[in-house]
C-alpha cells in the first residue's frame, strides 16, 4: 500500500515517515505526492484546519485518479496545522503558514514581535493538526492538539515553523531544544497521525 502525502513540505513528511515507518516496516510506502505528479497550488479557503486538510487530500486524490495514478489501496494523506495563541484571539491559527505572507523565518519572527510586545510577553497557545485522508473508500479526518505557551524569545534550534518560541505543557523546554524522538511523541502531528492510524489500518482490510 502506498500513503501518498499532500504536502511540498519536506519537514512534514519527514516528520510523517520517522513515525510511521517504525509502526508499518516495509507494508507501507510512504511517498510524496510531487513524485508521481508536478507539485501544483491548491487554494486552501477553508475557515478550518479540518477543511483545509480534506481540501488538500480531496484535490491530490482526483488529480491522481484523473491521471490513473493510483490503485485500489492506495491513499492520500494531508496535513492542515498551525498554532493558535490565546492573547492574539487565536491567531495566526489557519493562517500559521502564510502569517507574514514570507517564509517559516519571517512567519516567527513577525509572531515574535507581536508576543513581545504583549505586557506579560507569554501567552498560552496550543498547537493544532488536522490530518485529511482521501481514499477510494472515502474521506475522513482526525484532530491532534499540543498545549503550551509561547515565549517572545526564540530558544533552539531543532524543529521547524514557531517551535522555537512554544514550551509544551509539563515542559521547560521549547519544541526547538527538544529531539525529534522527543517531539514526536508529544506533538499535535503526532497525536493526530496515532488517530488516523486507526483508520488506515482500517483501510488496509478494505
Amino acid at each position: 500500500m502506498r500513503l501518498i502525502i499532500a504536502t511540498s513540505n519536506p519537514n512534514k513528511l519527514q516528520e510523517i515517515q520517522e513515525i510511521y515507518t517504525p509502526l508499518y516496516k516495509d507494508s507501507l510506502q510512504i511517498m510524496a505526492f510531487s513524485s508521481l505528479v508536478k507539485p501544483f497550488e491548491i487554494q486552501e479557503n477553508g475557515t478550518t484546519f479540518q477543511e483545509n486538510a480534506l481540501l488538500k487530500s480531496k484535490a491530490i486524490f482526483q488529480t491522481l485518479k484523473t491521471k490513473n495514478l493510483l490503485s485500489q489501496k492506495d491513499i492520500i494523506l494531508s496535513d492542515d496545522s498551525g498554532i493558535c495563541v490565546e492573547a492574539l484571539q487565536g491567531a495566526p491559527g489557519i493562517y500559521s503558514a502564510r502569517y507574514s505572507g514570507g517564509d517559516d523565518k519571517a512567519n516567527l519572527k513577525k509572531l515574535l514581535l507581536e508576543v513581545a510586545n504583549l505586557p506579560t510577553k507569554t501567552s498560552q497557545a496550543y498547537y493544532c493538526a488536522a490530518i485529511g485522508i482521501s481514499s477510494f473508500y472515502g474521506d475522513f479526518s482526525v484532530h491532534g492538539f499540543m498545549y503550551g505557551k509561547v515565549i517572545a524569545t526564540p530558544k533552539g534550534s531543532n524543529g521547524f515553523g514557531y517551535d522555537s518560541m512554544f514550551i509544551p505543557q509539563g515542559f521547560k523546554k521549547t519544541l526547538g531544544e527538544l529531539s525529534n524522538q522527543q517531539k514526536n511523541t508529544i506533538s499535535h502531528r503526532y497525536i493526530a497521525l496515532m488517530r488516523a492510524n486507526y483508520i488506515l489500518r482500517a483501510l488496509l482490510f478494505c
